[in-house]
């Protein structure tokens, strides 16, 4: 995706709806560029189209998660990137920000391999010569084309590596949070198999919580995020040991 592609997707979820015409004048290109790059995002499952605009659609997939602030999570995945070195092992969860990260390893490391549940982030890195994948077993949650279920503890029960990252909902006064019991069961699976645990999220979900316990603060070593979280909650987190590092 180039920053142009980027730069829509921006726009769009500020407005939610955005006309050909104004994307045109507004990163100074032609109407005929515009439309091409919608269609390349529309093809992504980034956006949905419509005569003389687009829209982003508002459901739990994936695709659509990973639409929303595009810029931020793809800023936040090349920050978390610092942390990885060739030749590693590490494990990931489905994110929006994660499935980012997945793609800037395939990019800008060799010989790593990912240990993942998120068919989405099998798929999305499937073309790139570098990827080295390994896909564990369970159910199949269709939405977030995730495997979830007592399947994916007996896998990662295989496995033992130094990081592994993942995404959450929101934050409460013991820990992460997710909307997903059976996703966040999955979480906690894999973070058994882990010697660090690493959040990427956007910094508005320290302002939001979650209807089931994801980890707690104890098993957090790290959170990446953007530069708009704010003092005090910086300070409350440090405070908890856990190293926040922002884009």
């Amino acid at each position: 995706m180039n920053s142009r592609q980027t730069e829509i997707l921006d726009m769009l979820t500020r407005n939610k709806k955005v006309s050909v015409t104004l994307l045109a004048k507004t990163l100074e290109v032609s109407e005929v560029t515009i439309r091409k790059d919608l269609s390349t995002l529309e093809k992504g499952g980034f956006l949905s189209r419509r005569h003389g605009y687009a829209t982003i659609v508002k459901t739990d997939d994936v695709n659509n998660r990973l639409s929303f602030n595009y810029g931020t999570k793809k800023n936040i995945a090349q920050n978390a990137l610092n942390l990885i070195k060739d030749g590693e092992t590490l494990m990931i969860e489905s994110g929006s920000c994660c499935a980012l990260l997945a793609e800037e390893i395939v990019l800008n490391r060799r010989d790593t391999t990912i240990i993942t549940n998120s068919v989405f982030i099998a798929s999305f890195i499937r073309n790139n010569p570098n990827a080295r994948l390994i896909l564990l077993g369970g159910e199949f949650q269709n939405e977030a084309q995730v495997m979830i279920g007592p399947l994916v503890k007996k896998s990662a029960e295989n496995f033992f590596v130094d990081k592994f990252f993942m995404g959450t909902d929101g934050f409460n006064d013991v820990g992460a949070m997710s909307g997903d019991l059976m996703r966040a069961e999955a979480v906690r699976y894999m973070a058994e198999s882990a010697k660090k645990s690493i959040i990427l999220t956007e910094s508005k979900k320290f302002s939001q919580s979650g209807t089931v316990p994801l980890l707690p603060f104890e098993k957090i070593d790290m959170i990446y995020t953007d530069s708009h979280i704010s003092a005090e909650t910086l300070k409350s987190f440090e405070d908890k040991n856990i190293k926040i590092i922002t884009t």
